[in-house]
């Protein structure tokens, strides 16, 4: 075993076994990259998926190819889930050779840390020959390399403002700026499948967050853009890429026609799918998006819960090295298990003889709508029969950042629904939160086996804030939103860049790398910059802080060129600017049928409000000084800190915000 066996990563212990020298990430292998002056292999990946464990059977378990690494190379394992700010660093590097990124990523650094060539899978035969280059290269043309990492690492020390022209702009947004934003997302939307006309198909939480709120703003595409949505959010519900059986979201459709999944199921995708399912049900009242956000909830307490009430990170797309093994049917199987309700089933979910995917076997997915409970039975045997199998691996390290976009899931569908079992995750994963990963003021980033580690980052952060703000709003109790304040005050005075008016991605007490990045462009998961700019912008509502929303359009307004030219990578700052473009209602409800009333009010779509109640009195400055008149609750609409005349009814609360 090498040294990677007293890590915690299910990544990181995969590789334990191999022959390959490995070390964590830390200072023992870059000083004895330097002691020995001898070229570091960073390589980098994570515990689901497929590619990297392809990599690992062909050349990390091969004794020949890990003789050639120990002998030339101080090499190094990387979990990206866990150390994403050494990803971000040499995924940059490799993007900048001009090489498309992914995972596995296997970057040749110099001694001192800085890169020079890299990549992402190699079969064997390149590999070896790979290795005896890059190593004959360092040995007689170490000046050409040097310069070479000189230059990348140059070029990845420029500040965001001026690598991408950021200025600030005090102009604000208006609702021209939200029909240049969708008439350039919507150039390149598949009119038949949903989504963006390209393969592979990712589900983008925050685009289609961005149409929701282009809708409720009324942009003159608004019914275009309905249909778009509907169109997107119902084949993914009825794709291979959403687990019929078990319900949860895969990652990716590797077609584009959300119909074969890449089988890892991650916790950061369903965290925001179901915010996005949820928020996309109050606006249509279809039962396909209630079901799968019932199934994935459902999913992620089954199977994905830890006994703290932490979820972990992800599902492995493989089996018994084999992907998509643990999902598949063969009609033989499926006649096996149904008897004579097989037939009606296969129709339904189009299971063929000869197999709808590869080797004969079949992915489930629909192709016409109708809900999973239709065939309750059925799943339910199938289901029983699937749990037999060897399960997918799990990654059993808890994540802040991804725990708080599961935590802010959980609680959109509590908003919408009303279903307490969804409420009680929600706050039995906020106390995980507060109890294992929290240090006064600090995060921590990962969890696992009663060890919290590595200094937070800024996602860490903003997903959290974001997570504990929006708790407060449906349960009122206020420890949270102080939680966020206080969350939202460190982050300003330890990760903030004065110069470049953005946040770093790392806490200025974290160990410093050879640069230190930020994070602006919205991906599969929103950018944490985006995320701590709505932050701000919620907190200093709720909390009466004109520095919150001063800093907050301030970043956003940074953003405006690019949003109206380059709206694809940064739909989660088009949606803060929606909310920008009319006034956030701010409601405040005091009386006994506070919760009743925050029900009401949250069943009508309407994302541009916040809320804050009380039973009694409070000190919250949207609440301080207003009481209940005779015995009866009040509601107190607010626009810029004028409020109306306080109403005892949410209809007559709506009249006054409509």
């Amino acid at each position: 075993m090498n040294r990677l066996a007293k890590e915690t990563s299910p990544y990181l212990l995969q590789h334990a076994h191999n022959p390959v020298d490995w070390f964590p990430w830390g200072k023992e292998a870059l000083d004895k990259a330097k002691e020995e002056n001898k070229p570091i292999l960073v390589s980098i990946g994570y515990s689901a998926c497929h590619w990297c464990h392809v990599m690992e059977r062909e050349s990390f378990e091969s004794e020949e190819l890990a003789a050639i690494m120990n002998e030339h190379f101080v090499s190094i394992k990387v979990d990206r889930e866990e150390r994403p700010d050494v990803d971000a660093i040499y995924m940059d590097a490799v993007q900048a050779m001009g090489i498309q990124g992914g995972w596995p990523l296997n970057v040749f650094l110099m001694p001192d840390g800085k890169p020079f060539y890299g990549g992402t899978y190699f079969p064997p035969i390149n590999w070896k020959k790979l290795l005896y280059a890059v190593s004959e290269g360092f040995q007689n043309h170490l000046p050409d390399l040097q310069k070479s990492a000189e230059g990348f690492t140059e070029n990845m020390s420029f500040l965001e403002s001026v690598k991408y022209g950021l200025q600030s702009d005090e102009v604000g947004f208006n609702i021209d700026d939200l029909e240049a934003m969708y008439q350039k997302l919507s150039g390149t939307f598949d009119p038949r499948w949903g989504g963006f006309e390209r393969a592979p198909k990712f589900p983008m939480p925050s685009v289609w967050l961005f149409l929701l709120r282009y809708i409720q703003a009324g942009g003159d595409k608004k019914e275009e853009a309905l249909a778009h949505l509907r169109l997107t959010l119902s084949k993914i519900a009825k794709g291979g890429i959403y687990d019929q059986l078990g319900g949860g979201f895969a990652r990716y459709s590797v077609d584009g026609e959300w119909f074969c999944p890449h089988f890892e199921k991650m916790l950061y995708d369903n965290g925001q799918l179901l915010s996005l399912y949820s928020e996309a049900y109050s606006l249509t009242e279809l039962p396909l998006y209630q079901q799968v956000i019932f199934e994935t909830i459902d999913w992620l307490e089954r199977e994905m819960l830890s006994p703290e009430g932490g979820f972990y990170s992800a599902q492995d797309a493989d089996s018994e090295g084999v992907e998509g093994k643990y999902y598949v049917w063969t009609h033989a199987e499926i006649h096996q298990v149904l008897g004579e309700k097989a037939d009606k089933f296969c129709r339904a979910y189009q299971v063929s003889m000869e197999g709808n995917w590869e080797h004969g076997v079949n992915i489930l997915w629909k192709n016409h709508t109708f809900l999973n409970s239709d065939f309750s039975e059925e799943i339910a045997l199938l289901m029983a029969h699937r749990n037999q199998r060897i399960k997918p691996g799990l990654d059993d390290k808890m994540l802040c950042s991804w725990n708080g976009l599961a935590l802010k899931g959980l609680v959109d569908a509590y908003k919408v629904f009303g279903e307490e079992k969804f409420l009680d995750l929600a706050l039995k994963n906020a106390s995980f939160i507060e109890k294992y990963l929290l240090n006064d003021n600090q995060l921590w980033h990962s969890y696992k086996n009663g060890e919290a580690k590595i200094t937070g980052f800024l996602e860490d952060y903003a997903a959290v804030i974001d997570g504990f703000t929006s708790l407060y709003q449906v349960c009122f109790e206020e420890k949270w939103l102080h939680l966020a304040e206080k969350l939202s005050l460190y982050v300003y005075l330890n990760f903030w860049d004065e110069q470049d008016e953005l946040f770093f991605f790392t806490d200025k007490n974290a160990e410093a790398l050879i640069v230190r990045k930020k994070e602006i462009f919205d991906n599969v998961i929103p950018s944490s910059n985006s995320m701590m700019a709505k932050n701000f912008y919620t907190l200093g509502l709720i909390l009466d802080r004109e520095d919150f929303i001063d800093l907050s359009k301030l970043m956003v307004g940074k953003m405006k060129d690019m949003l109206t030219k380059n709206v694809d990578y940064l739909t989660n700052w088009a949606c803060l600017a929606s909310q920008l473009v009319t006034p956030t209602v701010e409601i405040a409800i005091v009386g006994e049928e506070y919760l009743t009333f925050r029900a009401k009010i949250d069943q009508k779509y309407f994302p541009n409000k916040v809320l804050s109640a009380t039973k009694d009195k409070s000190e919250l400055p949207l609440l301080e000084h207003r009481t209940a008149f005779d015995g009866q609750t009040n509601i107190y609409v607010c626009f810029n800190k004028a409020c109306r005349r306080p109403v005892q009814t949410v209809e007559e609360a709506w009249e006054q915000i409509l």
